[in-house]
């Protein structure tokens, strides 16, 4: 098990060699104009949908046209108004054929500028999510894929029960909205990195209790977990670390709803799992916030668990973890 964290030790100094200026000055956040950039995003896809895309990428991979899921949910995105509890999987058939005749999903859409809008916004949800990857097991050994390049926010074996309980009333320190999703589970359970990326932020939050912060390489995405375990929150976790999907990073808990340190306030252990989307620097912490409803995706991502293992130190470790191929760029 040593032999195992060590190397995820130098992928880690790898990763932060290749990727550390883009993340630190959160360049790719500025793409858009100063005041033309997504102020509101309705993530509305189903489970179904997803996992309906996602393979149809995959089985196109090595197709003379690949079909790129975003792409598609983009295009059934313009045709449902993104309410997607109209989703026929023979919508995307249509789709899929249309454009693998020769036809842009713009052209299929029938709305550039609809069009422009879901793909960007449904780009900067799911954009980390699929691809080319490298797999590294326990004993080092490494494999190439195509897939799924996160996972779930829990690990395998450790059940869960949840629901949709996005914008719920809060009434802690003021009355708000939940923004984010629980998963109600043991105490202990290990708490996994959905996507690769590097730790903005961790420590205590009155709210949010032990916490653990999140950016994606590509700077669109901040995973927030929270009310992790009192007295052992973390996994080796500190701002500024990079981490692999598939990663241990903490463990679940209760912890939270006071401005002590380290205090059990929430009545039931679960994970607060949010996902805040950022298109210019100024959200993500000041006005125009975008969080998104993650039922759908949380259901999604179970298709794809963490293995984890205890080692003699006590902690638990990912048996495999995914590196994706554009992190190495």
């Amino acid at each position: 098990m040593k032999k195992s964290k060590i190397l995820l030790n130098v992928i880690t100094v790898a990763l932060l060699i290749a990727i550390i200026v883009p993340p630190l000055a959160c360049t790719c956040a500025a793409a858009d104009d100063k005041n033309n950039y997504i102020k509101w995003v309705d993530f509305g896809i189903t489970a179904k949908a997803l996992k309906d895309a996602m393979e149809m990428d995959i089985q196109s991979y090595d197709s003379e046209k690949p079909i790129p899921w975003i792409g598609l949910l983009a295009t059934l995105g313009v045709k449902y108004g993104g309410n997607f509890s109209l989703y026929k999987n023979t919508d995307m058939q249509k789709v899929a054929e249309a454009y693998t005749g020769g036809k842009t999903f713009e052209e299929i859409a029938k709305n550039d500028k609809l069009y422009s809008y879901y793909e960007k916004a449904y780009r900067a949800v799911l954009g980390g999510m699929l691809g080319e990857y490298t797999e590294i097991d326990e004993d080092g050994n490494k494999s190439e894929g195509y897939g799924l390049t996160a996972y779930a926010p829990l690990a395998y074996g450790y059940g869960f029960s949840h629901y949709d309980d996005f914008g719920a009333a809060r009434s802690y320190g003021y009355k708000r909205h939940h923004l984010g999703h629980d998963l109600m589970g043991a105490v202990g359970t290990p708490v996994i990195a959905v996507e690769a990326g590097y730790v903005e932020a961790c420590g205590w939050n009155q709210y949010g209790g032990w916490r653990i912060g999140i950016r994606s390489f590509d700077g669109k995405r901040y995973y927030y977990y929270a009310h992790l375990r009192r007295g052992h929150p973390y996994n080796d976790i500190y701002e500024g670390k990079i981490v692999n999907a598939g990663e241990v990073i903490g463990y679940l808990g209760m912890t939270g709803y006071s401005p002590k340190e380290d205090v059990n306030n929430i009545d039931t252990p679960h994970l607060h799992f949010g996902l805040q989307l950022i298109f210019d620097p100024k959200q993500k912490d000041g006005t125009n916030q975008i969080w998104v409803d993650l039922f759908a995706l949380t259901e999604f991502l179970s298709m794809n668990k963490s293995k984890t293992t205890k080692s003699t130190d006590g902690e638990y470790y990912a048996k495999t973890v995914r590196i994706p191929k554009n992190a190495w760029d």
